[in-house]
């Protein structure tokens, strides 16, 4: 069962942007919630130079069967050229909050 539930991570250049798509996500029911972490730090290659950037990481708690739908919405809302949209299956959790993730209405 446990399988069907993933953990998507993503992060955006802003904090205004990082709520835009947290709320656009849990609106359209597309995630079950969707935290925001800042003060983190990233040192990545683009076009050919190491660069340094703070970012502002999302970690949406969603099913499988919603990854292409929030993956299109994450892309429609965001302002980079290359957001990396990583989902991680859930290999276990208890057993009332994978019954939210399922309906958070319940």
């Amino acid at each position: 069962m446990t399988t069907s539930f993933i953990s998507i991570t993503v992060t955006t250049g802003s904090l205004e942007e990082a709520q835009k798509i947290a709320h656009a996500l849990v609106e359209e029911h597309l995630a079950a919630c969707v935290t925001i972490q800042s003060g983190i730090e990233s040192v990545y290659r683009w076009h050919g130079q190491i660069e340094e950037a703070q970012e502002w990481l999302l970690n949406v708690k969603t099913m499988m069967s919603h990854f292409e739908n929030v993956r299109r919405k994450i892309e429609s809302l965001h302002s980079y050229a290359c957001p990396v949209i990583l989902a991680t299956p859930v290999v276990a959790g208890n057993p009332i909050g994978l019954s939210w993730m399922i309906d958070p209405n319940a």
